[in-house]
């Protein structure tokens, strides 16, 4: 039995390939690790094409797919989206500009964009301005035409009356 020889197998963590990141969670979305970094970006609400060219740019990433980039990449993608001023990302990108509570350039992402939105209507609402009564009746806000247009957002679609034929005698 001494002269046996053993034969050593290969070790599977050696032969292992990087595994594939299918789906990756950014910003409390699922970004499709298929998709190139810009394209997979404009999936997280808030943020534009040209949002997204701006955030690539900063780190100095080429535009691969998004399962290509390591996990330290992953973290400062994560990071450039949460903190752009820190990455040099001009402010007038910012989608939310000196904001009224803060006074500060914000950019916003998924539910806390969502968020705000709903406390500008509410603020708009309790001063009572026009956009405010305009948002408070459920009318067109931004100027639109009202005399034939948009009864159905304002719930009056069961009101259409159509024409009602008397049966026919035999």
């Amino acid at each position: 039995m001494a002269n046996k020889k053993i034969k050593a197998k290969p070790s599977k963590i050696a032969s292992k390939k990087p595994e594939f990141k299918q789906i990756i969670r950014i910003a409390e979305a699922d970004l499709d690790g298929n998709k190139k970094i810009e394209h997979a970006l404009i999936s997280i609400k808030g943020v534009s094409w040209t949002y997204a060219h701006a955030i690539r740019k900063a780190l100095g990433f080429d535009n691969v797919k998004l399962s290509d980039l390591s996990q330290e990449d992953i973290e400062k993608l994560k990071q450039a989206l949460a903190e752009p001023r820190k990455f040099g990302i001009p402010s007038w990108l910012y989608n939310r500009q000196k904001d009224i509570a803060i006074g500060k350039d914000m950019h916003l992402l998924s539910n806390d964009l969502i968020l705000a939105g709903k406390m500008d209507i509410r603020r708009l609402k309790s001063i009572r301005c026009y956009r405010g009564v305009r948002h408070f009746y459920n009318y067109k806000v931004r100027g639109q035409r009202t005399r034939s247009r948009g009864a159905n957002v304002r719930g009056r679609t069961g009101a259409t009356v159509g024409v009602v034929r008397k049966k026919l005698k035999k």
